[in-house]
């Protein structure tokens, strides 16, 4: 193969970047059995959303990722990228019937999409996180300095916990040192693909200070979800034979005490879309 050929293999174009985080959301929903969280089958820990609503969401966010990933080729202003996530925002809750399924994958996956818009070949995750915060670093650090008027984020604030925008002025620390290396290595010892995605919601939920675990369940509730998890890797993660009944019997305690680790099952998509482009 000539250099010609090969920089052409590795180039990234916008629709291949939304195509890869529509297919992510779709990992994380189709994922379980997930504690708390929504999948094909089961409600979780929610009485307002199903598979079908994160579906209408999924479908009307399409333009989005695409569109997201242009404006970082174009070398647009973060304000210009809020502006885009602002309106799929409002998109989504018009196909959900306002209910917020994805406002977290919207911030999060957005981002690292106009990111892969502005590299725009394939690089390592590495090179990717450096794109985004050369980029947008400071933008996102004065951004996370605002007052959140959303449930996460004022929850963060009242329980002094790293917020998504922290997260992301710090370059998506937990999704780049943590999770992404779970899901690589999880596959790399031959779990299934299955496997390898809970054993990484499971790795991610014991660092991630996730917001929405402590909206519904207080401190108490998040720091019980973090041991939870812990054991669960602790005794031998999804690999084990009852690795799929212990995630289940962990989703029941979920349901009683209505968590969902939305945070952490973002910060999965994610991983699951760095595969695919990186």
């Amino acid at each position: 193969m000539n250099a010609h050929a090969v920089l052409a293999s590795e180039a990234l174009t916008a629709q291949e970047i939304g195509r890869a985080a529509v297919l992510s959301l779709y990992d994380e929903l189709a994922l379980s059995p997930k504690p708390g969280l929504v999948t094909l089958t089961c409600c979780g820990s929610h009485d307002d959303m199903d598979a079908k609503t994160f579906m209408r969401s999924i479908l009307a966010l399409r333009s989005y990722f695409v569109s997201i990933a242009e404006l970082g080729a174009a070398g647009a202003p973060f304000d210009a990228l809020e502006r885009c996530g602002i309106a799929a925002e409002g998109r989504m809750l018009v196909a959900t019937g306002g209910v917020n399924t994805h406002r977290g994958a919207i911030f999060m996956l957005g981002l690292l999409c106009a990111a892969a818009g502005a590299v725009g070949r394939r690089v390592s995750p590495e090179d990717l996180r450096a794109m985004l915060s050369k980029r947008w670093g400071d933008a996102l650090a004065k951004r996370a300095e605002r007052p959140s008027l959303l449930p996460g984020g004022r929850a963060a604030q009242r329980y002094q916990l790293r917020s998504a925008s922290a997260e992301a002025a710090l370059g998506f620390p937990t999704l780049f040192e943590i999770a992404s290396p779970s899901l690589r290595d999880g596959l790399a010892r031959g779990l299934s693909r299955p496997q390898a995605q809970l054993d990484t919601l499971f790795t991610t939920m014991t660092v991630l200070d996730d917001s929405n675990l402590a909206h519904r369940g207080g401190l108490e509730g998040l720091r019980h979800a973090q041991q939870a998890a812990r054991e669960f890797l602790a005794a031998g993660g999804a690999g084990r034979v009852d690795g799929q009944a212990a995630a289940a019997a962990m989703g029941r305690d979920f349901v009683r005490r209505r968590l969902s680790p939305g945070g952490s099952a973002d910060t999965l998509a994610a991983a699951c879309w760095l595969q695919r482009v990186c």
